[in-house]
């Protein structure tokens, strides 16, 4: 087992996930490394596909693998695509991690997320409170197949000595994020829905829940810059939350969404719709020790998806 600090200099690093909003913020930060990159389109390997799997990473070989592949979505897509989620999740991380550990490699990075606390976990979220109770219903399918995925990592790590760790990210936003009317996540969905309303010239826009739960967000390039850090300097069993360790309501995100997309109608709540959980705020002790702090305010960071949203429109 590998121990840290980590050389990633003339190492072939896989990134899994490479067009997703996470995948593609870690590959840009990697392109400022002296690595060697590699990424495969999903239309070529299907990361649920076994044998697809295990005969590309057969072909390639890569010495570190970052593993950022999810079926991802909002608090509905979560709770109406629960078996897509469980099943599409599982079989990722499951064909990944031991084609990984079959063809050598150096070392894996699991990129969890903070779902996989439980709903009522003491805030803020420390990384030892996995398993301590239920989690939130509505995205428990994905919540089991992150904690699968965690604890394949440390299976491999303790039966074979793996270099392999675990990450667990805050919720994310920024460049590339999936605005999808129905499946995308909140910062995105905000995003979107008062631009519309900003063009449609609406008065008022409704939000799900009461706007009273809290959430903490991270620029998406910041995440993608801890992942690197903690490639080099982490290797132990342990979890390690990424986030900014500062959380706001729901309701307060949105006037700043509001105000940045230049929407001044009115933001009003559906309290008949669901909240999901309270809180989460991750604890960020772990991080901060390791020698890693965000630098994206949320203000900055909401102006840089905003402006990403536009140009991609």
């Amino acid at each position: 087992m590998a121990a840290a600090p980590f050389e990633l200099k003339g190492k072939t690093v896989y990134v899994a996930g490479h067009d997703g909003m996470v995948g593609a913020a870690l590959t840009r930060r990697l392109a400022r490394e002296d690595v060697r990159l590699v990424t495969v389109d999903r239309s070529e390997v299907d990361l649920r596909d076994q044998s697809m799997v295990f005969r590309w990473f057969a072909q390639v070989r890569p010495q570190l693998i970052i593993l950022a592949a999810a079926k991802v979505g909002g608090i509905v897509a979560n709770n109406t695509l629960r078996a897509e989620y469980i099943y599409d999740n599982i079989a990722i991380a499951a064909n990944v991690i031991h084609a990984a550990h079959l063809n050598g490699a150096e070392k894996l990075m699991f990129l969890g997320s903070s779902c996989i606390y439980p709903k009522l976990a003491a805030q803020p979220l420390r990384e030892d409170s996995v398993l301590t109770g239920p989690l939130e219903p509505t995205n428990e399918p994905y919540a089991i197949a992150k904690i699968a995925g965690i604890k394949m990592v440390e299976a491999y790590r303790s039966q074979y000595g793996s270099d392999f760790i675990s990450v667990m990210p805050t919720n994310l936003y920024g460049p590339g994020d999936n605005y999808h009317p129905e499946y995308s996540h909140v910062v995105a969905a905000l995003i979107r829905r008062f631009h519309e309303a900003k063009l449609a010239g609406a008065t008022n826009v409704t939000i799900w829940g009461t706007g009273a739960p809290r959430r903490e967000f991270l620029y998406v390039d910041d995440m993608a810059d801890a992942c690197v850090h903690l490639m080099k300097t982490f290797s132990g069993p342990e979890l390690v939350n990424i986030g900014v360790g500062k959380d706001i309501t729901i309701a307060e995100f949105a006037r700043i969404v509001a105000a940045i997309v230049g929407y001044r109608g009115e933001v009003t709540f559906d309290h008949s719709r669901p909240d999901g959980t309270p809180r989460k705020m991750l604890d960020v002790t772990r991080l901060e020790k390791l020698g890693w702090r965000a630098q994206t305010s949320l203000k900055d960071g909401i102006e840089l998806a905003y402006r990403a949203y536009l140009s991609a429109g």
